[in-house]
């Protein structure tokens, strides 16, 4: 009996460290995805003193094959504001990669009230 609990205590630590180590690969790469979405939506905004505001985030799964695994991937809801307007953007980043991708062109610059 207490070799199967610590089967199943190996089992447990064993998910609760990866979702650990997933998270930290969202935290380590947010301020690339901050950087992305602010020098966008500053050019887009028309506005260099704009600024950015992460919304939400969360790993990307991936379809791992038994060839072929791609790097895991960060996506990130990003809202850039200034000048009286604002906008909303999708980044995706690519963990161990050289920077991030704002998604989505068909974005609604919104002034606000």
């Amino acid at each position: 009996m207490s070799k199967q609990f610590a089967y199943i205590v190996g089992g447990v630590c064993a998910v609760l460290w990866g979702c650990e180590s997933q998270q930290q690969m969202v935290n380590d790469m947010r301020p690339k995805a901050v950087q992305t979405a602010l020098q966008r939506g500053a050019f887009e905004l028309n506005c260099p003193s704009a600024t950015a505001q992460v919304l939400s985030d969360e790993m990307i799964e991936t379809g791992a094959t038994r060839r072929y695994a791609p790097p895991e991937r960060g996506e990130y809801t990003v809202g850039v504001q200034g000048c009286g307007k604002r906008a909303t953007y999708m980044v995706v980043c690519a963990e161990g990669g050289t920077g991030c991708i704002a998604r989505g062109t068909d974005n609604t610059i919104q002034k606000t009230p």
